[in-house]
């Protein structure tokens, strides 16, 4: 009889299943995973805490629309997967975590690195199960990647013990690889689209408030051709890029006004939650309609009128057919101008800042000069409180699934390990992190897996020596207080010295610009260290 391991079943089914990276944090039982895996190809991306690796696959899941998979081991290794479970199941990013776990001869008498690991990954996740037989591992693993990208994709954990992973079974056994099912996408009731096209059509303020799920969906053409019918739009954070911020219909720069100001408003692929100020800057009366994959999504904080349970590139390709040839109601009222005129009042309010040679440097100069200095097809990460928020004003975005942010969770952190996946899905694309010295500490030590794998992400930290520079500091405790909230203005670009990438530190405003090109251009990792305001907090009110 012919045997197979349980570790070759693992990766022959990742291989079917179109995976070929996996991330992980090398740790038994699931070394001969590893192992195996690189017999057969599949890149594997050691990292060094468990977090960043399973950030870093969800990235490059994202983008690539299948699983991001990482392979950990048991006890604390496996614990240390939940916190990016959990945000990549909220944010809606596919994740597969393999982690491995005690033997089943030994459960429940204190084995190594015992625990309940199902029980701590099951709040986390959309899916989990535990592989309770060697044989059944093709199937589970199948089962997994599908769970994690079918509907709103999310986070998925499967279980290894030890004893069924490295086990080894006639292959006779193994049940017959199982094939990838073509699923149509869910289509818009008719009765609802009209609905929906007629509350656009006779709007005088209408909206389109565009979410994370509209990048997933690819629903980028469609939305285009809706905006252009003259109605305006803003975008989520991770939304962006759907419809590029720089067409003549967007108004994230009037965000507010534009919210507080429409009378319909047509969410597809978000959610009235934190980002659009859970519905609650709306007006009274303003009709709602919701496009999404989840019915759950149609009850929330905000005063739903209709939803449509579907996929938005569908959804909303329906609704083009509904309005062809109706003249929409807004085209003869002022809303459009009364909107650019908002967008540009604010914009100018910025200027002064985007513009600043100040020392230490100004956060809007800084953010403004790296959009100068980097390609419009852009992959860019951000991280950090005020970064994050400064970045939200002034760094656009063209292309959907190039903009990476803290997501529904506010999880810092991600930003780095964010890029390092971006960077390995699309290697020929310019990935550029920019976050701030306390959430690049997160991370930090990824730097080293960067120059190992030679992934050249090029990261631009703004070290304004704090959380929030010192405004945290110095709001919170007293001048006498230690240091809880102010960092030191470390030598951060010292990293990647260390390891032979490219680094340079910024004092001068005006050498930003140049020193993100020399990075891009070294064709490694490198790391720009620009010596930021401590004192500066964010301004304005666009794009919050």
């Amino acid at each position: 009889m012919a045997e197979v391991t349980g570790n070759a079943l693992v990766v022959q089914a990742l291989k079917r299943g179109g995976i070929d990276t996996i991330f992980t944090v090398l740790a038994g039982p699931m070394i001969g995973v590893l192992a195996a895996a690189t017999e057969v190809g599949i890149r594997v991306v050691n990292c060094r805490h468990e977090m960043n690796a399973c950030f870093a696959a969800s990235a490059w899941g994202y983008m690539n629309k299948k699983a991001g998979v990482v392979v950990v081991g048991s006890g604390p290794a496996q614990t240390n997967t939940i916190t990016p479970l959990y945000v990549a199941t909220a944010s809606a990013m596919p994740l597969l975590v393999l982690g491995g776990s005690t033997d089943r001869s030994t459960a429940g008498l204190g084995g190594f690195q015992e625990a309940d690991q199902m029980a701590f990954a099951q709040p986390a996740v959309k899916w989990s199960q535990r592989v309770d037989k060697t044989e059944r591992i093709p199937e589970l693993v199948h089962l997994a990647l599908g769970k994690a990208i079918s509907g709103r994709p999310g986070g998925v954990y499967l279980d290894f013990p030890g004893d069924v992973v490295n086990g080894a079974v006639d292959e006779a056994t193994v049940p017959a690889p199982r094939r990838e099912p073509m699923i149509a996408p869910p289509q818009g009731d008719p009765a609802a689209i009209a609905t929906v096209a007629d509350m656009l059509a006779k709007a005088q303020r209408p909206l389109i408030l565009l979410g994370k799920g509209a990048a997933w969906a690819d629903a980028d053409a469609a939305l285009t051709q809706l905006v252009d019918r003259g109605i305006p739009f803003i975008s989520s954070p991770m939304g962006r890029g759907v419809v590029p911020d720089d067409h003549e219909m967007c108004v994230g720069a009037a965000r507010s006004a534009a919210m507080s100001g429409a009378d319909a408003v047509l969410m597809v692929g978000g959610r009235f939650n934190w980002m659009f100020q859970l519905g609650r800057r709306l007006a009274d009366g303003v009709r709602i309609a919701h496009i999404d994959l989840s019915p759950d999504e149609m009850y929330s904080a905000a005063d739903v009128e209709i939803g449509i349970v579907a996929d938005c590139a569908s959804a909303v390709a329906q609704l083009n057919a509904a309005l062809d040839g109706r003249k929409l109601a807004v085209s003869d009222s002022d809303w459009v101008s009364h909107m650019r005129e908002e967008c540009a009042k604010n914009e100018a309010t910025l200027g002064e800042q985007t513009a600043s040679p100040q020392q230490p440097i100004n956060h809007y100069r800084l953010v403004s000069d790296v959009r100068e200095a980097i390609a419009r097809d852009a992959i860019v990460t951000e991280d950090g409180e005020l970064t994050m928020g400064v970045m939200r004003q002034v760094m656009p975005a063209f292309y959907p699934r190039h903009r990476f942010g803290a997501g529904t969770t506010g999880c810092m952190g991600t930003g780095f390990p964010y890029a390092v996946g971006a960077k390995l899905a699309r290697p020929d694309q310019q990935v550029v992190a920019l976050i701030g010295d306390y959430a690049f500490g997160a991370a930090a030590m990824e730097v080293e897996t960067c120059a190992r794998m030679n992934i050249p992400v090029v990261v631009v930290v703004s070290n304004n020596a704090g959380i929030a520079g010192h405004s945290i500091q110095d709001r919170s405790f007293k001048p006498e207080a230690q240091p809880v909230a102010a960092l030191l203005p470390i030598d951060y670009e010292k990293m990647s010295e260390m390891v032979g990438g490219h680094y340079e530190r910024v004092v001068d405003a005006d050498e930003i610009g140049p020193a993100v090109k020399r990075a891009l251009a070294s064709n490694k990792f490198a790391l720009v260290n620009v010596i930021t305001d401590p004192k500066a907090r964010r301004r304005g009110g666009a794009y919050l």
